[in-house]
């Protein structure tokens, strides 16, 4: 059901003052474009490039496999490149960080570990 044309100004109306307000926002939200378009067209395209991948495998032509290949690893590319993690609130860290440094993770504290440190 779409939105009445009295709720549609009203919309307009709101959009056009978010983006006024603030406009590190208006910013974000040009750059990053509409995510669900991208987020659709990456899927489509790491289908059709499993589709040339099994294709490729089926007939045993190996070129059309690998191309079958890049085209899903691009899909896949396109299909996550707008996702973004949730920012941490500053009086948290990471939980794999150990308050040890930017950018420390479970598996680096384990190495640290091994290695006697």
């Amino acid at each position: 059901m779409g939105l009445s044309e009295r709720e549609q100004k009203l919309l307009d109306e709101l959009e056009r003052g978010l983006m006024e307000g603030d406009s590190g926002f208006a910013a974000k939200v040009e750059r990053v474009g509409n995510p669900a378009s991208k987020l659709i067209a990456g899927v489509l395209l790491s289908i059709i490039g499993l589709g040339v991948l099994l294709t490729g495998v089926f007939i045993q032509f190996a070129p059309v496999g690998v191309v079958g290949f890049l085209v899903m690893l691009g899909g896949l590319v396109v299909a996550t490149s707008n996702i973004q993690l949730p920012d941490m609130p500053s009086g948290l860290s990471n939980p794999g960080s150990g308050g040890k440094g930017p950018g420390r993770n479970f598996f680096e504290d384990r190495w640290d570990k091994r290695q006697g440190g």
